[in-house]
């Protein structure tokens, strides 16, 4: 009885290491590989010797595998570092105040910052402000504007030049370019009060329990 094995059931065996590469480890696919290929190559019919190409491919695959849990290796240590990094430098910014998407502002000092990104330059910008019911208590005039982020701050006054009550509001911004709207991302200022790193990386706990990306800063103030 024929002890023979060809290309294709050795390719198979290997093909089933290499799944579980990730229990054994490379070093174990390798040494089940070597195995399997002197195996073959003992065994081989004296009249129908192993193809060369066949081999070639096999040792492919090998060397493949190897490529794939090195690169795997490789880039979960670039991304610890990367995270530790950042962690670090988040650390800079507690006590800071930063400038994040969100729509909220407040009549107080640090809080009364409105920001806005356009993604091109406008002939016309327009902010509205809200109170927490909805009510629009003062329209203004932001005029052409550049592309990129823009800032400016709330004097809090309403509509008919009154203080406006401390509280919770919300602004809205109208960016047009020849006539037509087009969208812009509302940006607000955050006081930085602590960091902490999760599965979602770095995040910036910020006053108010607001938490954020790292990845979300657009300014820092």
């Amino acid at each position: 009885m024929s002890t023979v094995q060809d290309a294709s059931n050795v390719s198979s065996q290997f093909g089933a290491g290499a799944a579980k590469t990730s229990k054994g480890g490379t070093e174990e696919t390798q040494n089940r590989f070597l195995s399997l290929l002197v195996a073959q190559m003992k065994n081989q019919d004296p009249l129908n010797p192993l193809d060369n190409a066949q081999v070639t491919s096999q040792m492919a695959q090998l060397s493949t595998v190897q490529g794939i849990e090195n690169m795997n290796s490789s880039l979960a240590a670039l991304a610890s570092s990367l995270g530790a990094n950042q962690m670090a430098q988040a650390a800079n910014l507690i006590g800071r105040g930063v400038l994040v998407p969100g729509d909220s502002i407040r009549p107080a000092e640090l809080e009364d910052v409105i920001g806005f990104e356009l993604s091109r330059p406008a002939d016309q910008v327009k902010g509205e402000i809200f109170d927490a019911a909805g009510g629009r208590v003062r329209s203004l005039d932001l005029g052409p504007r550049e592309d990129g982020i823009n800032v400016l701050a709330w004097d809090g006054l309403t509509s008919t030049g009154t203080a406006a009550p401390d509280g919770e509001y919300t602004f809205k911004v109208n960016a047009v370019q020849g006539g037509q709207s087009f969208d812009s991302t509302a940006l607000h200022l955050g006081l930085v009060n602590s960091v902490s790193q999760g599965s979602q990386g770095v995040q910036l706990n910020l006053a108010g329990n607001e938490r954020v990306s790292y990845s979300d800063i657009r300014q820092i103030f």
